[in-house]
């Protein structure tokens, strides 16, 4: 089955963003409402062949095949299976468009009754080996690489728009991008989530034990992600961090602003972040004054770059070089499902080989 359209989820507020800049790349808006949108394609596309929409502000994507009107679940999910009756799928994904902003009324975007009632509907309807290799029951499981999933998405009461996607990305294995913590936590406040869905998300290779250094910690919720998952970690920031933070052994914190703090004494950390409530550029120049200095080996970052004004969106190809004009290739963005009017932007550098690390080329091409 061929679509010439495709399906986007994104945060409420960030639909003007991805309509420029899928203008941009030659698509053509189709339908949209808060948080979902559909694009006309250059051409039709199947499901086996590859297409990935790499925009930092679209939490999902998929080919689009149309939309289902019932009355109920039961209804919905008939007329879902008699339009896909000749197409299998490997995985199911069942999930809501965001119907307010995240910042609204602690507004958290994710998995809801009503979806997972829909997907229950459709998993006892299903006909037999149209969902093969798919563990019945097993609500918002993780699908595989290169699976075949089937996306529904609950856009207004008895309104689902159906699509697919193949898992060609870690990220593409949530259903609907959302990341869900597999454990409830006490948390300290929700930079806790922002901190654990960013390190599902790089899938870096962090061990336990290592040392990072948080700029802007207070009061602490990402460090206590950082904590939990065993690693070592100074904040800084001079506001208080929570007390449960401070009495952790593997917890110090440096009651200074981070221009406060001597830039050789980064040389100890092997990964930094940073989430300060001040604007992107102020965020960059601060880390690039860490990590430019040669006697420290950072490795990888986690930034967090507040979006005040929705006009700087248009700034974040530039954010990225940037950062990788300081030595960090892999380098992407993404708008998390537990970020606000923000985005998470991470850097990883190869590691360093024996011996001195050599210094970067001056303007003129030349080196010392």
């Amino acid at each position: 089955m061929e679509s010439e359209f495709i399906f986007v989820t994104c945060q409420v507020g960030s639909e003007s963003i991805l309509k420029q800049n899928l203008a941009e790349a030659g698509l053509r808006l189709s339908f949209s409402r808060p948080g979902f949108l559909t694009f006309k394609l250059p051409r039709p596309y199947s499901l086996g062949e590859p297409f990935s929409l790499h925009d930092p502000f679209a939490r999902s994507h998929g080919l689009c095949f149309g939309k289902i009107v019932a009355a109920s679940d039961a209804e919905g999910a008939a007329r879902v299976w008699d339009q896909l009756s000749d197409l299998r799928f490997n995985q199911l994904h069942v999930w809501p468009r965001d119907r307010v902003a995240a910042s609204h009324r602690n507004f958290q975007p994710g998995l809801t009754d009503a979806s997972r009632g829909f997907e229950q509907a459709l998993l006892k309807m299903a006909p037999s080996g149209q969902l093969s290799g798919f563990a019945r029951g097993n609500s918002g499981a993780l699908a595989r690489r290169h699976d075949h999933v089937l996306d529904c998405i609950l856009v207004d009461p008895g309104e689902w728009w159906i699509g697919a996607h193949r898992v060609d990305r870690w990220v593409q294995r949530w259903p609907g991008g959302f990341w869900t913590p597999r454990n409830s936590a006490e948390m300290i406040s929700r930079a806790y989530l922002k901190m654990s869905e960013a390190l599902a998300w790089v899938c870096w290779p962090i061990k336990a034990g290592q040392r990072w250094v948080e700029l802007g910690c207070a009061p602490g919720g990402a460090s206590q992600a950082l904590l939990g998952q065993g690693m070592r970690v100074v904040g800084i920031d001079p506001a208080n961090v929570d007390a449960k933070i401070l009495a952790h052994a593997h917890f110090q914190h440096i009651r200074k602003r981070s221009g406060d703090v001597r830039v050789r004494d980064f040389h100890e950390f092997q990964w930094l972040t940073a989430d300060m409530n001040i604007a992107p550029d102020d965020t960059l120049e601060e880390v690039e004054r860490i990590v430019s200095h040669r006697a420290n080996r950072i490795r990888g970052l986690i930034l967090t770059l507040k979006l005040n004004d929705w006009n700087l969106a248009k700034h974040v190809p530039a954010y990225l070089d940037r950062v990788r004009g300081w030595g960090y290739p892999r380098v992407r963005a993404r708008q998390l499902s537990h970020n606000r009017q923000e985005i998470c932007l991470a850097g990883l550098r190869p590691t360093q080989k024996s011996g001195r690390r050599k210094r970067p080329p001056r303007a003129n091409g030349k080196g010392r």
